[in-house]
């Protein structure tokens, strides 16, 4: 009799629900998209409510097909849980209600809040301190927005009821009937409140951005058998289960890969893209634009630190082709327009749609498309689309190579873009090594299984796991020379030069909302309905 393990895995559009056997198969699944709000350049907001509904009927879906195939629900020993990181949610703890929409990770609306917050005194400690430039990116700056802005927020702070949280906090919370207040250092090296060194909360950073008084979640491991609590009595199928791991959702695929040893990377391919390198026991500081997180932290097992370089558009541009400028009419139709043509005619596509993220930080980027003739065709934007995560992945694995002084021989991969072979063999050319995709690539719900089933002695510990995950691999190597190569990546480097200042320049020449109105008409016209 296999013995099964529950992942719910809540990304950046989607809730979805995978249980697996204790060899990483998946016997069923269940997934929901939720809303995404962008009232405004830049603004990217979820309803928090909504994210707890898509939890919550997952779990029932995927239980219930579970249950048809012979199965009991008790059969299932654990839930582990896996989450968009950085996105920020607060809430009132005397009404358990959010006080505002989910910030999401890539809005940037605070970026004058970042430039304003570079000038102050002790801004030069931070990256020492936490791991992370100070950027639209991280937690803190939407939390400060937040309390600047949404007058409920900043009332509840004087009262001291503000709860605050990323995801997994608010999912733990509430999926524990309340009784949980919660998070694992995973996610929280991802807020800027966390001391990368102690692994803890730091006085420092607190006083920085002025966020004393808010309620901040208990700091446990990714993987334990009691910390997290049980599901709350109620609808879900799985009350009572035990909630036994929590990881931020590139942790979880990390894990997921098995990259287990220091000098292993992997790359996912979601909405965005995240690189991690495994480092081991000790932070190392990147000289060359990447951050320094938490790969994970076992209960009775010293914290492992990773380097990651973050890329915030990936899939986000394939849904940008679909949605926007009805160029595909699904996302796998792009693997099959780039494979018409043999290069993407002269055309460079930045897709810095909420600035460029690692290396290069440049927040006042914006998506630009250059190389443009009358021989272009949609074949090759969708080409330039597919290269322009390729290009990027190439500058964080350089940067990481400058770092560790270790070059990758192979890179792992999973997400949704490494189903496409045309994707990953443009990506084994551009970064010249071989490119290895596993033949079930929902790593991420993986990880966060493998988590919690070691937690509760499904697999003695992460030795056990040769089984898991282990069949099917395929291998992508590259095809083209070493001169095409660099005069493609050269062309790249020459575009993302001369998108800078995009952001500052539209704001001094039109005539947008001032700040105050927008955050006027957000409150009144976003504000959440379910809440």
């Amino acid at each position: 009799m296999p013995r099964f393990v529950g992942a719910l895995d809540t990304g950046t559009t989607s809730t979805r629900f995978i249980i697996f056997d204790d060899e990483g198969t998946p016997y069923a699944t269940h997934q929901i998209e939720f809303a995404q709000s962008y009232p405004f350049a830049g603004w990217h907001e979820q309803n928090p409510i909504e994210i707890i509904e898509s939890s919550h009927a997952c779990i029932n879906g995927a239980v219930e097909q579970f249950v048809a195939k012979g199965y009991k629900a008790s059969d299932i020993e654990a839930i582990g849980i896996t989450n968009q990181r950085e996105t920020t949610v607060v809430w009132d703890s005397v009404t358990g209600k959010p006080l505002y929409n989910a910030i999401a990770w890539p809005d940037t609306r605070t970026s004058r809040l970042v430039h304003a917050f570079k000038e102050k005194p002790g801004a030069e400690k931070l990256f020492d301190l936490c791991g992370l430039p100070l950027s639209t990116y991280p937690s803190a700056m939407k939390l400060v927005w937040l309390l600047q802005n949404i007058p409920a927020v900043a009332d509840a702070q004087k009262a001291g009821t503000l709860m605050f949280g990323t995801v997994d906090t608010w999912l733990v919370y509430n999926l524990t009937g309340r009784d949980k207040f919660v998070t694992d250092s995973t996610n929280a090296s991802r807020t800027m409140f966390l001391n990368i060194n102690t692994l803890t909360y730091d006085d420092f950073l607190i006083d920085f951005f002025g966020v004393r008084g808010i309620q901040f979640p208990e700091l446990i491991c990714s993987s334990d058998d009691t910390a997290f609590g049980k599901v709350a009595a109620g609808a879900n199928a799985l009350a009572g289960t035990p909630i036994c791991s929590c990881l931020g959702d590139q942790s979880a695929a990390l894990v997921g890969q098995k990259a287990f040893s220091v000098g292993e990377g992997k790359n996912t391919y979601g909405t965005g893209l995240f690189l991690l390198y495994n480092t081991g026991h000790s932070p190392v500081f990147s000289k060359n634009g990447l951050l320094t997180t938490v790969a994970y932290n076992f209960k009775g097992h010293k914290p492992v630190y990773a380097l990651e370089g973050s890329i915030a558009v990936g899939g986000s541009a394939v849904k940008f082709l679909r949605d926007n400028l009805k160029l595909i009419s699904d996302s796998d139709e792009i693997g099959r327009l780039a494979s018409k043509v043999p290069d993407a005619g002269g055309v460079v596509f930045v897709t810095a749609f909420s600035g460029l993220f690692a290396p290069y930080w440049i927040d006042d980027a914006q998506g630009t498309i250059y190389g443009i003739t009358n021989f272009t065709t949609r074949e090759h934007i969708a080409r330039a689309t597919i290269e322009a995560t390729c290009y990027q992945t190439r500058a964080v694995l350089d940067a990481m190579q400058k770092d560790s002084g270790y070059d990758l021989k192979t890179l792992k991969v999973d997400g949704g873009m490494s189903n496409s072979d045309v994707c990953m063999q443009i990506q084994s050319d551009i970064i010249g090594i071989n490119v290895v995709r596993p033949s079930y690539r929902e790593t991420t719900a993986l990880g966060a299984a493998i988590a919690a089933g070691i937690a509760v002695g499904i697999w003695k510990g992460v030795d056990d796991l040769e089984r898991v995950n282990k069949k099917g691999e395929t291998t992508f190597t590259p095809t083209i020379t070493e001169k095409k190569k660099e005069k493609m990546y050269h062309l790249w480097e020459r575009a993302v030069e001369k998108c800078r200042g995009w952001v500052e320049d539209v704001e001094e020449d039109e005539d947008q909302l001032t700040e105050e109105k927008r955050v006027e008409s957000s409150v009144s016209l976003h504000l959440l309905g379910k809440a």
